[in-house]
């Protein structure tokens, strides 16, 4: 049995609903996240700048918190820095986030499939291999998307209905203007417009990685004989965010989310 935190890490909100979907699924299990606020946005960071700073997020939050399993919450920063970071620290299990281009091959009858992210990730040529080993068949269209990562860090809250679709529609268009009938939302910051995708979608499918990650994360900690004791009690949730600025009465309301235990907390 062991009782240190699972860490989340993103450069802002995307990593959420992975972390709230581990933790409704395991709710025994000490959480801590990371809001990587003054790095924010990732996708627009050169490769080495954000493997060094990743790695120096780890190191912090390995001596502060002892995690004992890390999340990769983002796909720009598993793209670019997770093998880097497996290198560094060995001795912490990592989990990144792949782009579900695996079941979006499957299900695609156009054989076309699409992919939204960032300009890191759409450009990296991991997602091009993704594509040619699951679908040699398929054709892909990539589309980078910054201003919809960046409505869903700073609008989305405050959003309405109707302005999550305007923000959505240009992209799912474009998608099938291409041919694409089978969409992957390869930005962990998309899983909060999930609903607004499938609503606009029609008759495209559309998919994410929120459910393959939990279940690595899950299978990594049977397999490490890591899980917390379910008899020790006092499980809660740490979420931090990195800047100098005030930290934002949001952020509390996200902590609580997780019970009223959880905690939100600055990291200067």
């Amino acid at each position: 049995m062991d009782n240190r935190p699972v860490l989340f890490l993103d450069s802002g909100v995307g990593g959420l609903p992975y972390c709230y979907h581990f933790h409704r699924d395991n709710p025994g299990e000490a959480l801590v996240y990371l809001a990587d606020r003054e790095y924010f946005p990732y996708g627009s960071r050169e490769r080495p700048a954000l493997i060094r700073r990743l790695t120096g997020l780890l190191n912090h939050l390995r001596r502060e918190y002892k995690a004992k399993l890390g999340v990769l919450a983002c796909n720009t920063a598993s793209v670019s820095a997770l093998q880097s970071l497996r290198d560094s620290f060995p001795d912490l299990p990592l989990v990144g986030t792949v782009p579900a281009v695996k079941p979006a091959v499957e299900t695609s009858k156009k054989r076309h499939i699409g992919v939204l992210g960032t300009a890191r990730t759409i450009h990296d040529p991991y997602i091009a291999e993704l594509a040619a080993r699951y679908g040699p068949d398929c054709a892909l269209t990539a589309i980078a998307a910054p201003d919809l990562v960046d409505f869903v860090e700073h609008r989305y809250a405050a959003a309405g209905a109707e302005e999550r679709l305007l923000a959505v529609l240009p992209y799912i268009e474009e998608f099938r203007r291409a041919g694409a009938d089978a969409i992957v939302l390869g930005c962990t910051h998309f899983l909060f417009l999930l609903d607004t995708f499938r609503t606009a979608a029609g008759d495209m499918s559309i998919h994410d990685s929120v459910e393959g990650v939990s279940r690595r994360v899950e299978a990594l900690l049977d397999q490490g004989n890591l899980r917390a004791d379910p008899e020790a009690g006092g499980r809660t949730a740490i979420l931090l965010v990195t800047g100098s600025g005030p930290l934002e009465p949001s952020w509390q309301e996200r902590a609580l989310a997780f019970g009223p235990s959880a905690m939100a907390g600055m990291l200067i």
